[in-house]
C-alpha cells in the first residue's frame, strides 16, 4: 500500500505519509493490523504500552480523529519520540532536543569539574580536549536535521552558554569576561552559539 514505510533497526518504525488526517491514521491501522496478524503467526506480541504515535504536522489541534488499536489497546498519541538519539516533537521545532543536549553537555563539563577537584586542577590543554573531543560532538551529533533551529535567539543563547562554559574552563578566566573575546583566545570555530 503506498505512504506506508517500515524501518528497520534496534526498534520497529512505521511511517505513514498523507494529506488527510484520518486516511493516514486508516493506513496506520492497516498496518498494526498486518503487525498482529503476523506476530500471531510466528507467536510473538508487541507490547502497545511502548508503541508511541507522534503526528507531525503544523496543525494546532488535530480533532475527530480515532485512535488506532494494537493488540485490543487504544495507541495514545505523545508529542515527542526519540529516534537514533534525535528528540523529534510533533511541530519538529527541535526545542526539546536542544534543550536535552545543552543540559547533557552542561552536565558534562560539570562532572569534569566535579572529577578534577579544587587540588587537582586540569590544564587548560586538557580542558580544551574535552570540550572539543567530547562535549562538542555530542552536541553537535545529527545537526544535519536540527540546524535551521539554531537562527532562533533562544537558541543560540543556549549554545553560547555551553561554549561560554568550556572557554572559562579552559581559560580559567573570570566570569564577567566576553565569550567573544575568549573564543577568539583560544582559537576555537565561531558560530556554535558565538560570533558569525
Amino acid at each position: 500500500m503506498k505512504g506506508v514505510f517500515m524501518h528497520r533497526g534496534m526498534r520497529k518504525r512505521l511511517l505513514a505519509v498523507g494529506k488527510f488526517p484520518n486516511t493516514v491514521l486508516g493506513i496506520i491501522q492497516w498496518a498494526l493490523n498486518t503487525v498482529e496478524l503476523w506476530c500471531g503467526g510466528l507467536g510473538l506480541s508487541v507490547n502497545p504500552e511502548k508503541t508511541g504515535l507522534v503526528a507531525f504536522t503544523r496543525k494546532r489541534k488535530l480533532t475527530g480523529l480515532f485512535e488506532p488499536r494494537l493488540f485490543g489497546k487504544t495507541l495514545q498519541r505523545s508529542t515527542t519520540v526519540k529516534y537514533l538519539g534525535v528528540i523529534l516533537d510533533s511541530r519538529l521545532t527541535w526545542k526539546e532536543h536542544i534543550d536535552a543536549k545543552v543540559r547533557k553537555a552542561q552536565n558534562s563539563m560539570l562532572a569534569c569539574r566535579r572529577a578534577c577537584g579544587a587540588m587537582w586542577d586540569l590544564k587548560p590543554s586538557v580542558v580544551h580536549w574535552l570540550y572539543v573531543a567530547v562535549i562538542r560532538p555530542s552536541v553537535t551529533f545529527a545537526s544535519l536535521v536540527w540546524w535551521p533551529s539554531c537562527q532562533t535567539a533562544c537558541t543560540k543563547r543556549k549554545l553560547s552558554r555551553v561554549q561560554k562554559s568550556a572557554c572559562l574552563g579552559i581559560t580559567g578566566a573570570m566570569r564577567t569576561t566576553p565569550t567573544n573575546a575568549m573564543v577568539a583566545l583560544i582559537c576555537l570555530p565561531t558560530g556554535f552559539g558565538g560570533p558569525e
